[in-house]
């Protein structure tokens, strides 16, 4: 049976007994609450709670859990003619998540921005038989193998026609964005790249929860990589913190924003 961290949704198999504790937490990016490590069984978090959807954009959609789970990030969903990509990934995969999944086509394949939001990556892919895309430099945070898991390499790496993943670096070092040609570039950014509340400026960080910012050569080194695609959109990990108009501009404002604040 899979049994959840409390705190960032990781699912860990307690077939030889419960985990003493998360790695992921117990790394300086994350955190264990002051209360404590705490665990909860897949089914429960099943039973006791649903995903909520979101249309953004014709073929873009969005997944939440309701009421919030551990980090509390969202989901996508691509949907393309060659098939759908899920990007991130949510610990609920409840039946009416299952259900509805399977009736807009299933999913050709999975890929996740950084370890944080691996969850139970395993159960999604072996529902819908799609392959999981992690960057190989962040293998060691996977806490459960699966058959259905896919190492990629570099800087790069392609989907489907017009989807692409983005290894940035930073906040991970694998950590990735996904890049989409339709409706004049959008890119999905998990927290790789962070929006702000005020959903017109990002910032990039560490460890969020830690607050503990990136060196301004890391912030270098990930926007010349991000120079190398065109976007006029930006969709990070939480609700409503999404740039609809003027994304890279104001991406590139940020950055340079960031690294004089380091100077």
């Amino acid at each position: 049976m899979t049994v959840l961290c409390c705190a960032c949704g990781t699912g860990y198999d307690d077939t030889l007994g419960p985990p003493t504790q998360c790695q992921i937490c117990e790394d300086a990016r994350q955190f264990v609450p002051s209360t404590g490590q705490q665990w909860l069984p897949l089914t429960t978090l099943n039973a006791t709670h649903q995903n909520k959807w979101q249309w953004h954009l014709p073929g873009l959609l969005s997944l939440q859990t309701e009421p919030a789970f551990a980090i509390n990030q969202r989901a996508f969903i691509l949907q393309t003619p060659q098939g759908n990509i899920l990007w991130d990934c949510l610990a609920n995969l409840d039946r009416a998540t299952l259900e509805l999944v399977h009736a807009m086509g299933g999913l050709h394949a999975i890929a996740i921005s950084h370890p944080h939001y691996y969850t139970t990556m395993q159960a999604w892919a072996a529902a819908f038989s799609a392959p999981i895309y992690v960057h190989a430099d962040d293998s060691q945070w996977i806490m459960q193998e699966s058959d259905w898991i896919r190492r990629w390499q570099g800087d790069y790496l392609d989907l489907l026609p017009g989807i692409q993943l983005l290894r940035l670096g930073g906040h991970f070092a694998g950590g990735s964005v996904l890049h989409w040609t339709q409706h004049g570039g959008v890119l999905l950014s998990g927290d790789i790249i962070q929006v702000a509340p005020g959903a017109d400026r990002v910032s990039f960080m560490w460890s969020y929860p830690n607050m503990l910012p990136l060196s301004a050569r890391a912030v270098e080194r990930l926007m010349a990589r991000l120079e190398t695609v065109q976007f006029t959109q930006l969709y990070g990990a939480f609700e409503a913190r999404e740039i609809t108009a003027q994304a890279q501009q104001r991406v590139r404002h940020s950055a340079a924003t960031y690294l004089r604040c380091l100077d």
